[in-house]
């Protein structure tokens, strides 16, 4: 019985090993016949792999029976907090809506999970279509002239942006002289990430009184040095900058290019276009905004979107078409090059696209309203969250997420953001990771209560956050000593996590340095 928001929860726990350690010799899940002759002599894989890079060996492979990896992998499930079997509103900047399960069943089907790769575009053309249309749909809602689907994540859309702003002030013959990329400190890390990884000079700017970057800096930060300008709005306080434009006239008026990061666009679909505030760039992350599934750092797909005059410089290859056939386009002497194998992540595109088709445009700005609906009613009810504060703009709106503070809480009982964040996991909702770093707003917490989340689900998880603070007044050890009804119920040892000899990527590491001890 769900009463003021504290469910009887209690996280499975299994002592289960890893699967590499599971089984014995000559288990199967599925057993495979062996090729036959006939079969073999077709397919001409005799003398495919040369013999440097043949295996001496089999690989050693868990042998296991397919009962005994169900039951593994199901009690792995029960031992993890998701998104389909708890409210993940803490996930602040992630938007972690409800993804489709229709979705999966187009992505599952033989007839584009079985595709390879490499297959010649006439073999393909259905998915092609889908790729081009979905680019389609994406320049009406940016407003911009070309897409690209190469990008396999946020991160790397980012970096073939900055990649393109590069191509473009090289091919004026300025690339030397413009070295110097802005952004704002409340932006995606990768903003500054990117360039810096590119040998550009980042210059950061960080937020005035009304919770925006601060314009005044920019204009001292503008010279003939710039190449461009990478910013997020709203960013991850959720407050929209009204000032965008200027922020984007200021930029050009010294010839750099800007990008508008709209990782996260979940709160202005159909009220504002990237184009129409005079963007040069912008990029979207498929697999938040258009109810594709995170993956934890994959899949993932990042679409880029550029005006015509930088189309040229996109990566390749671009999907195209001729008014007879879909094709991929690799014939770009200008482009910035391949940034990954194939084309993006296709599995992602065909959710998007099937999203975007099921609500059309009027349905894709009721999403953006409804978030930001659901995203004031969640404050409002945190307003009475003792302990709890919105610093930044005090009194002004918020869009589809914010950025809270437990600085009084802490101050009163010494309780952490940290603390919070595991202790919510007692309560059943997926732990908040504690927001983005860094930190310039104290103890910080950014819920986005995205519009797939029922009033009922925003009661329960506001009522939880009020039963935590109400319990670091009255005892907190119970917040500071969570979880206490997790799967893993002792925090890790952060020192591991610092310590590169420690690490263990790989079966085969994990037995030279833990096993072999």
């Amino acid at each position: 019985m769900n009463i003021g928001g504290k469910r009887d929860f209690h996280e499975a726990r299994w002592d289960e090993p890893i699967l590499m350690e599971m089984g014995e010799k000559g288990q199967r899940a599925v057993l495979v016949d062996g090729i036959e002759p006939k079969v073999a002599d077709c397919a001409g894989t005799q003398g495919a792999v040369p013999d440097g890079y043949a295996r001496r060996r089999a690989p050693k492979l868990p042998e296991i029976g397919q009962m005994q990896l169900q039951r593994h992998y199901l009690r792995l499930s029960q031992e993890t907090i998701g998104a389909d079997i708890n409210i993940d509103i803490g996930l602040g900047t992630c938007t972690m809506k409800y993804n489709p399960k229709v979705n999966e069943a187009f992505v599952r089907t033989p007839k584009f999970s079985e595709l390879h790769p490499y297959q010649d575009p006439e073999t393909v053309q259905g998915t092609l279509k889908i790729l081009y249309d979905t680019q389609e749909y994406l320049k009406e809602i940016s407003g911009m002239d070309s897409f690209s689907l190469n990008p396999s994540g946020g991160s790397q859309a980012i970096f073939s942006n900055i990649s393109v702003i590069r191509a473009y002030h090289e091919s004026r013959g300025e690339g030397k002289q413009r070295n110097e990329i802005i952004t704002t400190i409340l932006s995606h890390p990768g903003n500054a990430g990117a360039p810096s990884t590119l040998g550009y000079k980042v210059v950061t700017l960080y937020p005035d009184e009304s919770g925006i970057p601060d314009i005044e800096a920019l204009k001292a930060a503008v010279n003939e040095h710039t190449a461009g300008l990478l910013i997020t709005n709203p960013e991850d306080t959720g407050i929209y900058n009204e000032k965008i434009r200027e922020f984007v006239d200021i930029v050009h008026s010294v010839g750099g290019l800007c990008v508008y990061d709209q990782a996260n666009l979940n709160g202005l679909m159909g009220i504002t276009r990237a184009r129409d505030a005079g963007f040069d760039l912008c990029h979207y992350n498929l697999h938040k905004t258009f109810a594709s599934p995170h993956g934890s750092q994959g899949p993932a797909a990042g679409a880029q979107g550029c005006t015509k005059e930088l189309a040229k410089f996109l990566p390749v290859p671009t999907v195209e078409f001729d008014g007879t056939q879909y094709y991929l386009n690799y014939n770009l002497p200008d482009s910035i090059g391949k940034i990954r194998k194939f084309l993006g992540v296709p599995a992602v595109v065909v959710r998007a696209y099937a999203y975007i088709r099921s609500l059309g445009a009027d349905g894709l700005k009721q999403v953006s309203e409804l978030a930001i609906l659901n995203n004031n009613y969640l404050l409002k009810k945190l307003e009475a969250v003792r302990g709890m504060s919105m610093p930044l703009a005090k009194g002004k709106r918020r869009l589809e997420q914010a950025r809270l503070s437990w600085e009084g809480l802490h101050k009163d009982t010494g309780v952490t953001t940290d603390d919070i964040d595991r202790r919510i996991v007692d309560y059943g909702f997926q732990s908040y990771f504690s927001s983005h770093h860094p930190r310039i707003v104290p103890e910080p917490f950014t819920p986005e209560a995205c519009e797939t989340y029922s009033r009922e689900d925003i009661d329960e998880y506001a009522a939880a956050l009020n039963a935590i603070s109400e319990e670091a007044y009255a005892d907190p050890e119970i917040v500071k000593t969570a979880p206490h009804n997790a799967a893993l119920a002792t925090r890790m040892d952060e020192d591991a996590l610092e310590d590169i000899s420690q690490f263990a990527c790989t079966w085969r590491a994990y037995q030279k340095k833990c096993v072999k001890k």
